[in-house]
């Protein structure tokens, strides 16, 4: 299967889970989904993820989403920079999610991070997705 846009179809899948009331979605591996999956994870917006290795398959990830009174933490998730049109952003230009209710993940010269992680390093990037 091809992707133009791996991102946004592990986005699509964390999405269309958390609207069924999954407990766990999977989504093949790859280094980008998984440092945008550490971000999520230390933000505190999934469980956690495992890598699952089978022989003669391509190694996926397994999310295990997380949920607060039967509602999933990720209310919304979307893709900011596609392949179509790349959003940048220098730092001071990054407005808050929701309020600072919410966290954008970026794409940076010293990795994916945060918003407010990229704040403390002082390094704007290309704004991969925004979670409330």
């Amino acid at each position: 299967m091809s992707f133009n846009d791996p991102l946004s179809d592990m986005i699509a899948r964390i999405r269309n889970a958390a609207m069924r009331k999954r407990s766990k979605v999977s989504t093949p591996a790859s280094k980008l989904r998984g440092r945008v999956l550490d971000v999520l994870e230390t933000e505190g917006y999934i469980r956690g993820y495992a890598l699952v290795e089978e022989p003669g398959k391509h190694p996926e990830f397994e999310i295990e989403l997380k949920y607060f009174d039967g509602a999933p933490v990720i209310a919304e998730i979307a893709r900011v920079s596609k392949p179509g049109r790349r959003v940048y952003s220098a730092i001071g230009d990054l407005a808050p999610v929701k309020n600072g209710l919410g966290i954008s993940i970026l794409s940076t010269s010293k990795g994916v991070m945060s918003d407010q992680a990229a704040r403390a390093e002082n390094v704007g990037g290309e704004v991969l997705c925004r979670v409330y």
